[in-house]
């Protein structure tokens, strides 16, 4: 009689079905919101950079504290407004303000992991790294940039 308690398997499937539903649906659901952080991080730098790209290509070396604002904006939108982002801009051997040369700005920085707690600097040790780059011409008509 005691074995055949043990040996019985009735009502135990969804017991079973609930607990290895669990155990895959947490994984899954922190997968999807890591892969959404990194997404949106992505996003966000290639909107910055390209949007700084022409900026500077349009005004010169006096756009670039409208593109470096601009940048800022793009990362803040994206819910990235306390990154370190690093913003190096390149203008070639003919320069950011002459005709036929070309701008090319380039943003690294990192995303922080979903859930991942700022103690000890963790969220940057484990966060993804992402750089995008943006080349544009420099434009006939360079206007003054605008405060």
């Amino acid at each position: 009689m005691f074995w055949k308690r043990w040996s019985e398997d009735d009502g135990t499937a969804s017991l079973e079905f609930i607990t290895v539903g669990m155990l895959l649906t947490v994984p899954l659901v922190y997968l999807i919101l890591a892969l959404a952080q990194i997404q949106a991080g992505a996003l966000a730098a290639e909107g910055a950079v390209r949007n700084a790209a022409r900026t500077i290509a349009m005004h010169g070396e006096a756009g670039f504290e409208s593109a470096e604002t601009t940048t800022l904006l793009a990362l803040a939108d994206a819910g990235f407004d306390d990154t370190e982002a690093e913003l190096t801009v390149d203008c070639g051997e003919v320069g950011c303000e002459q005709l036929g040369g070309t701008v090319t700005v380039t943003i690294s920085f990192v995303v922080p992991l979903p859930l991942v707690p700022a103690v000890l600097d963790l969220d940057t040790a484990l966060g993804i790294p992402i750089a995008a780059t943006a080349t544009q011409p420099v434009s006939e008509h360079i206007t003054e940039a605008h405060p």
